[in-house]
């Protein structure tokens, strides 16, 4: 979907050059960016994209009546990025540099700003570079002040980039730029990240003997230690959530009516219970044709992938221990990004 806009008088030079992108363009530059982005933070980086679609928000931004568009697409939750200019991004792994980078990209764009008053030749030299290679600049500037390996910068640059697109410039330099976890998580190492999410439940003394019996842990936030539950081998992800009552997940989330993992149907028509794997995305089951079908109506991801990173959890069945994300909202757009009417509801039921 074509993403040109009509631009505004308060638009600055360089929200004017995010503008020009489209949302092939970023998951282009993504895809050139994945090479360059730490092993932790490649499927976070990836699954923050999924979440935050840059054809949803454009969708809504040209709509002449915003409100009657996301009643049509049943979008529910917080799906706008200017509520979440701090927190959408805290299970990436470099969302504990946040100030850092923060800062960074407003200097960036203010630097930018002033060059294009001075004269046409800096802008069209600026426009010539890349929109990945800018987002490596800001990473590895930010790498080099607090002498860092850059790989574990350049997602959460990415996704700076990307918010500050959402969101304007003004509305991103007035969020506070605060990091969103505690201390004790935030201390933890990429290399203990990734063994936390490689790892699987022991079965006890005879556990290789079980085989129903098994029993494997999801982790839905990997900065709160109680964020876990227990589910039976080959049991879909929406189950085991189903069970939860550590908290009053409803008073957190209005759509998580049973659990942490929100959920309706439990038969892949609502699309309620999509989530991002993070870790352990091989050990869940194959996509089902249904599945695999939804997701692309819901607009999730459009992949044929058979373990994609983006799942429904109700679908989702678990043969190990399973890192998930929960995002903030979920919908049906994903007809509306390919120019076509609105979904009824009682066209995912057929």
């Amino acid at each position: 979907m074509s993403t040109t806009l009509i631009k505004t008088a308060t638009e600055t030079p360089f929200e004017s050059f995010l503008n020009q992108h489209d949302q092939e363009g970023w998951l282009a530059a993504v895809t050139t960016l994945l090479r360059s982005i730490h092993e932790v933070d490649k499927t976070a980086t990836q699954i923050w994209f999924s979440f935050y679609p840059l054809g949803l928000f454009t969708a809504l931004q040209q709509a002449a009546d915003p409100e009657k568009l996301a009643r049509e697409l049943l979008l529910q939750g917080d799906y706008y990025l200017k509520n979440q200019v701090d927190s959408s991004h805290r299970f990436i792994y470099g969302h504990r540099y946040w100030p850092e980078v923060k800062r960074v990209v407003e200097q960036y764009a203010e630097k930018w700003n002033s060059l294009q008053s001075v004269s046409n030749a800096p802008k069209a030299q600026a426009s010539a570079t890349s929109l990945a290679d800018q987002i490596l600049e800001v990473a590895q500037s930010v790498a080099g002040a607090l002498k860092l390996d850059p790989s574990l910068l350049v997602g959460i640059s990415a996704v700076a980039f990307m918010t500050l697109r959402q969101t304007g410039l003004e509305t991103f330099k007035a969020a506070p730029g605060k990091v969103a976890i505690d201390a004790k998580h935030a201390k933890r190492s990429p290399d203990q990240v990734l063994s936390a999410r490689a790892k699987d439940d022991g079965q006890g003394l005879f556990g290789f003997l079980k085989t129903i019996d098994k029993k494997w842990t999801v982790n839905h936030d990997e900065n709160d230690d109680s964020a876990t539950y227990k589910l039976n081998d080959a049991q879909d992800l929406a189950w085991g959530a189903e069970a939860d009552r550590s908290r009053d997940w409803r008073s957190i989330d209005p759509r998580r009516v049973e659990g942490p993992i929100p959920v309706e149907c439990r038969s892949a028509s609502c699309g309620t219970c999509w989530v991002g794997v993070i870790g352990g995305a091989e050990k869940l089951s194959d996509v089902a044709v249904r599945e695999g079908k939804q997701i692309k109506i819901f607009g999730y991801v459009d992949t044929n992938e058979p373990k994609p990173l983006i799942r429904l959890a109700c679908q989702a069945k678990a043969h190990g221990a399973v890192s998930v994300v929960i995002p903030p909202w979920n919908g049906v757009f994903g007809k509306q990004l390919r120019r076509q009417p609105p979904i009824d509801a009682e066209d995912l039921e057929q």
